[in-house]
């Protein structure tokens, strides 16, 4: 009876058990209709991207460790599996080959060093001035600047071989102010060897000259993009500046006034607003032109096919340009799928370095004390702040009654 008693009061004692809510049957029906009927809206998509994607890629990086030579399917029984060699051709291997490719990264390595900062700065400068109320007619300006970057790529590089002749529009406005300008797409010197010819060096010294990388010396690697490479650089900023424009634009616009206007007060110039306040704001976008600009600069293939492929002396030869030779020109199907490969491959390494360049740091031991002791002494400003305000009110409020009071006391006696 004694142990009876112990466990109907443990028993009781104990806090009831809560029952565990199971999805019914026809709930679970439902979710599972819901689920079928998501996969079925996304299986067209599916389908598409698993069609014109997926399976392309496959076959390129199948024809990319095989002999195919363009005639016949390349999963037919006289395609062989050679491995990397074609990857070997144009990395290991010295040759023809590899000194293209070297030369072609080379090209490429100048023109994305030098496209992404004038396009990003250009962009963020005109995003900057067309954001200001006080400019008039600001539609028509950025019609004006995004008017570039949706007309077809092959119409600006033929009128850009026009203005660039060496009869054209651009040596002739040079030659008013004396200076008698180059034949641009036709100029294979270096602009880092063109000025180091001002000074008198002319020739590298034999560490660099005898010593290279992928079949192309140090010297040539540091000759910098020829002239025809530059005039392509100035064409590709002038019609992608306006993309970017309007991301910068569309940016700028989600920051407000507010905080430009607190560093007014602050006492802040132009430039320390514009360094210090608006540009941080931007680094969600700076960091999304910066990843589109090399995905571009580096997949540059237009402007080369219609302007100068590859010419002069192969100064303006790119990596996609010499994939498309290599297969369409050459039939050397496999080096050009090994090509575009390794191509991807430099964009994704670039795309990593530069997030990890432009990811936030965290703060030292020493910058988060003094970070929290600035919030503490800006918690403490701000109570301090609340209770003067309600003192005030509190002492607006007392006098108003006591105003209100002399009134009515007033008023009665009269």
């Amino acid at each position: 009876m004694g142990s009876e008693t112990s466990e109907t009061k443990n028993a009781a004692a104990r806090p009831p058990r809560r029952k565990t809510s199971r999805p019914s049957a026809p709930r679970r029906r439902v979710n599972r209709g819901e689920e079928l009927s998501g996969w079925l809206f996304c299986l067209p998509m599916i389908l598409i991207l698993g069609v014109f994607l997926f399976v392309p890629i496959v076959m390129a990086l199948w024809v990319s460790v095989s002999d195919w030579a363009g005639r016949g399917t390349p999963f037919g029984a006289s395609v062989n599996f050679v491995g990397l060699k074609n990857y070997a051709d144009v990395l290991v291997e010295p040759g023809l080959a590899q000194s293209d490719f070297g030369t072609a990264i080379r090209n490429n390595a100048w023109y994305t060093l030098l496209v992404i900062p004038l396009q990003t700065l250009l962009s963020l400068l005109l995003a900057v001035l067309l954001n200001r109320r006080i400019l008039k007619a600001r539609g028509f300006f950025r019609t004006a600047f995004y008017f570039p970057s949706v007309t077809s790529s092959v119409a600006i590089t033929v009128l850009w071989l026009f203005l660039f002749n060496s009869s054209g529009t651009i040596n002739a406005v040079l030659g008013w102010f004396g200076i008698n300008g180059p034949n641009w797409f036709n100029d294979p010197r270096g602009l880092v060897h063109l000025l180091l010819a001002r000074f008198g060096v002319t020739e590298g010294p034999a560490a660099l000259t005898s010593n290279g990388f992928l079949g192309v010396s140090w010297w040539d690697w540091l000759s910098g993009p020829s002239v025809a490479m530059f005039a392509i650089i100035l064409m590709v900023v002038f019609t992608t500046s306006g993309t970017y424009m309007l991301m910068f634009i569309a940016a700028l616009q989600t920051i407000g006034e507010a905080t430009e206007e607190a560093a007014i007060m602050d006492g802040a110039n132009a430039w320390q607003r514009l360094w210090k306040v608006t540009v941080p704001q931007l680094k969600p976008t700076i960091f999304t032109v910066i990843t589109l600009g090399i995905i571009g600069t580096w997949q540059v293939f237009d402007q080369i096919y219609t302007g100068t492929q590859g010419a002069p002396s192969k100064t303006t030869l790119t990596p996609a340009y010499l994939s498309y030779s290599a297969a369409f020109s050459s039939q050397e199907w496999g080096r050009g799928a090994a090509i575009s490969f390794v191509l991807f491959f430099i964009i994704i390494a670039m795309t990593w370095a530069q997030r990890q360049i432009m990811k936030d740091r965290k703060l030292s031991r020493r910058r988060r004390a003094d970070y929290d002791a600035m919030k503490a002494e800006a918690r403490a400003m701000s109570r301090a702040e609340v209770m003067s305000l309600g003192a005030r009110k509190t002492a607006a409020g007392a006098t108003a009654d006591r105003a209100a009071a002399r009134t009515t006391t007033a008023g009665k006696e009269s």
